[in-house]
C-alpha cells in the first residue's frame, strides 16, 4: 500500500492519498499553532552544530528552575530530563518494493542528521506478503546534541507548518512511565525535505523518553520545552 503526495504548495495539484500518522499537511502561511509563526523551510540535511544547542542551554537555565518551582524537588537528581527521542517510520509497501524503504531511510537521515537502522518484521503476515525478518521500516534514536536540535526544529518549524494544526492533545500519548508518543502524518513538514523530490508522503511516530517518574512530570517537562499541548 503505497503512500502518495498531498498537501502540495500552491500551483501543484494534490495527488492521491497520504499515509496517516498524527498531525496533517503543511500549508504556507496557514494552520500555525496559536502564538507560533511559520518559519521558511530551508533545504538540506540536518547537521549537528559544533556548539551547545539552544534547548540544552534553555533546559539548564529555565526548564529546570520551572520544574523545581512546580514540583518542589530538593534533590537536583530528581529533576526530570529528556534522555532521547526515537523516530520510527513504517513502510509497509517495502514488502513489494525495497526502493520505497531506501527512500524513507534517506528522508529520515535528512530529518534527523543521523543514519537510521532498518526495522524488520517479527513475524510473517501472509495477507500483506510480509516475510519474517523482512525490512519494513526504519528508525533512529537521537541523544544529546541531535536530540535537542531535532526538538527545536520540530517545535519552531515543523509543527507550525502542519495544516490546521491546533496543538497536541495533552490527555493522551503518555505511557504511565513518563514517556510521550506522538504522530505526524507527513514528513514534508520538516524543512530538510524538498517536496518536489518526495517519492511518497509518509507518516512517522516520535517518542520522547524522559527520566520523569509520572506522566504529569513528563508533560510539564515537555511543555516547558514549548511542545504545544492544548490541555
Amino acid at each position: 500500500m503505497s503512500g502518495t503526495k498531498k498537501g502540495a504548495p500552491k500551483g501543484k495539484a494534490p495527488a492521491k492519498n497520504a499515509k496517516s500518522g498524527g498531525a496533517g499537511a503543511p500549508v504556507k502561511g496557514e494552520g500555525t499553532a496559536r502564538g507560533q509563526s511559520t518559519v521558511p523551510a530551508a533545504a538540506g540535511a540536518a547537521v549537528a552544530s559544533a556548539g551547545v544547542p539552544r534547548l540544552a542551554t534553555f533546559y539548564k537555565d529555565a526548564v529546570r528552575k520551572k520544574l523545581i518551582e512546580e514540583f518542589g524537588y530538593t534533590n537536583p537528581m530528581e529533576v526530570p530530563k529528556l534522555t532521547k527521542i526515537v523516530i520510527n517510520m513504517g513502510v509497509g509497501e517495502a514488502a513489494g518494493d525495497q526502493k520505497k524503504l531506501d527512500s524513507a531511510v534517506g528522508e529520515m537521515m535528512l530529518i534527523s542528521g543521523q543514519k537510521p537502522v532498518r526495522t524488520k518484521a517479527k513475524k510473517a503476515i501472509a495477507g500483506f506478503k510480509i516475510r519474517e525478518g523482512q525490512a519494513i521500516g526504519c528508525k533512529v534514536t537521537l541523544r544529546s546534541v541531535r536530540m535537542f536540535e531535532f526538538l527545536d526544529r520540530l517545535v519552531t518549524i515543523a509543527l507550525p507548518r502542519v495544516r490546521d494544526f491546533r496543538g497536541l492533545a495533552g490527555n493522551k500519548g503518555f505511557d504511565g512511565r513518563g514517556n510521550y508518543a506522538m504522530g505526524l502524518k507527513e514528513q514534508i513538514v520538516f524543512p530538510e525535505i524538498v517536496y518536489d523530490k518526495v517519492e511518497a508522503v509518509r507518516g512517522m511516530d516520535i517518542v520522547f523518553v524522559t527520566t520523569a517518574k509520572t506522566d504529569k512530570e513528563a508533560k510539564a517537562l515537555l511543555k516547558a520545552f514549548e511542545l504545544p499541548f492544548t490541555n
